[in-house]
Formats: structure tokens, C-alpha cells, sequence
């Protein structure tokens, strides 16, 4: 229904806002701890934050015996899970061995790659879809990528991440509309918080008093990036197409620049506000 569409465009459109924000909590995160922990400490706090939800969520009147979980739902949860730890952890390591800038542009490029696949798998993309991914890939461009643009070594973990982010996409819109979404967010969140852990278990020392001094960012990645952003995505495309949500999303590199210019003191040119601009449209 368009009221559904709309709403659903909306709650992207914060979703982008919520995630372009967080960029700078996910870098500053790293000055202290490194991205496995992290991203292990983030999404555990962010389940921790919607299971009450979750506990309190009426059951549906039309299924009184649904059970809190099952087969369906926790292979949904699970899958969403471990994309978005693959997704989530390529980012965090390659912002380690290449810059903002690069990481930005290179990861948004799932916005042309979801329709792309998605003709793989029989979905059909109207002429306007095309059209709003290729200005939000030129206005990426425009916005990220400046004189100095050199490709680096963690450029490429950012373009396996940019595939990754393209299926959890896909596969977020395909088990968002058969399940229900908060059950689904928590579901996602536990299993990317515990293959990450297990990594910085495995590969990262862990020390209390770093844990602590990177608690402002592990708080904002988790609660408002993790426990809102990341549910809102699931929330909201029960009701969207997937090649307009990747369109959508892509306006993090916005607002992460926005965020850039106003909190970190980063310059913003001509040419950005211009890709800015194409990006909105």
C-alpha cells in the first residue's frame, strides 16, 4: 500500500541518517580497542537492548500458539547474523589499512550491485531504480572521492564488504517479510555479536581499561546505531522493495560526511555538496 511504502522510505531514510552518524563512533571505537571487540561489544549491547522488547511483544492474534522462536525464524535470524558479521567486521578491518574516504565510496557501491543481483534472482527493476542508483553512484563519487584518491590495500576487503552488503540487503527484505522483525533484529544482532567475539577472542587482546575509554562509542554504535538503525532496516523493509532500499541507504555517505563536517572538523567542498545533492535526488 503507499501509506506502507512511505512509511517504510522513512523509517530508511533515518536509518541512513542513524548509520552515516555512527561512522564516527565506529572509527573512534578502534583508537582503543580493535574491530572483532568492537563490533562483538556493539551488537551484544545492541541485543541486550531490544530483548525486552522482544519478551514483551504480544503474540499475534491470528497465531495464539506461535512459539517465541522457531525453525523458520531462527534460520532468518541466523543468516541475517552472520552476513551482517562478515559485512560489518570486512568494514571495520579495511578502515584500518585505507581512509574514510575510500571505505565510503567503495562500500555504497552495494547500491548498484543490489539491483544487479536482484536480476539474478528475478527481480524486477523499473527504469527509475536504475536512474536513482546510478546518481547515487556519480553523487558518491562526487561526494567521497577527491585528488588524492589512491587504491589501498584495505580497499579490497571494502569491495568484498560492498558484495556482502548487497546480500544482507536481499536477504534482510526476504525474511523480513515472512517473520517478525524485532524477533529478527535480535536474532541478527546475537549472532554477529558472537562470531565477533570469537574472533577477538582468537586474535585481539582484550583489556578492561581499553574496553572502558572506548564505552562512548561501543554505547552509541550499539544502542542508536545497533539497537535503532539496524532494527529500523528490518522494520522497515517488510514493506519495501530491495532496489530502493540500497538507494535509500546509500545516503549514510551523506550523512556520514555531514556528520564529518560538523562533529570532526572535516572540510566539505563545492563538488561534495554537489554529489550530496545528486544522491538526494
Amino acid at each position: 500500500m503507499p501509506n506502507q511504502a512511505l512509511r517504510a522510505d522513512l523509517l530508511m531514510l533515518f536509518t541512513a541518517l542513524i548509520w552515516g552518524s555512527a561512522f564516527i563512533a565506529q572509527r573512534l571505537g578502534m583508537d582503543h580497542i580493535g574491530p572483532f571487540l568492537y563490533t562483538g561489544l556493539r551488537f551484544s549491547l545492541a541485543a541486550l537492548v531490544l530483548l525486552p522488547f522482544v519478551l514483551r511483544r504480544p503474540q499475534s492474534s491470528q497465531l495464539p500458539t506461535e512459539p517465541l522462536l522457531y525453525r523458520g525464524l531462527l534460520l532468518g535470524g541466523g543468516c541475517m547474523g552472520l552476513v551482517l558479521a562478515l559485512g560489518i567486521n570486512l568494514q571495520q578491518v579495511g578502515l584500518l589499512f585505507t581512509s574514510v574516504t575510500n571505505a565510503g565510496f567503495i562500500t555504497g557501491l552495494y547500491v548498484i550491485i543490489v539491483p544487479l543481483i536482484g536480476l539474478f534472482l528475478g527481480h524486477k527493476t523499473g527504469l527509475g531504480c536504475w536512474l536513482g542508483a546510478s546518481l547515487a553512484v556519480v553523487g558518491m563519487f562526487l561526494l567521497c572521492v577527491g585528488d588524492n584518491f589512491q587504491v589501498a590495500s584495505g580497499d579490497w576487503l571494502q569491495l568484498a564488504g560492498a558484495f556482502v552488503w548487497a546480500t544482507h540487503v536481499l536477504v534482510v527484505g526476504v525474511f523480513a517479510k515472512r517473520h517478525d522483525p524485532l524477533r529478527l533484529a535480535f536474532l541478527q544482532f546475537a549472532v554477529c555479536a558472537l562470531i565477533s567475539l570469537a574472533l577477538a577472542l582468537v586474535f585481539e587482546p582484550i583489556v578492561l581499561a581499553a574496553i572502558i575509554q572506548a564505552g562512548p562509542a561501543i554505547i552509541y554504535g550499539g544502542a542508536i546505531a545497533g539497537g535503532i538503525g539496524y532494527t529500523l532496516q528490518v522494520v522497515a523493509q517488510k514493506h519495501a522493495i530491495a532496489s530502493h532500499a540500497a538507494i535509500i541507504f546509500s545516503l549514510e555517505a551523506v550523512f556520514a560526511a555531514l556528520a564529518g563536517s560538523l562533529f570532526l572538523d572535516e572540510t566539505l567542498q563545492l563538488r561534495g555538496y554537489i554529489g550530496c545533492a545528486l544522491m538526494f535526488t
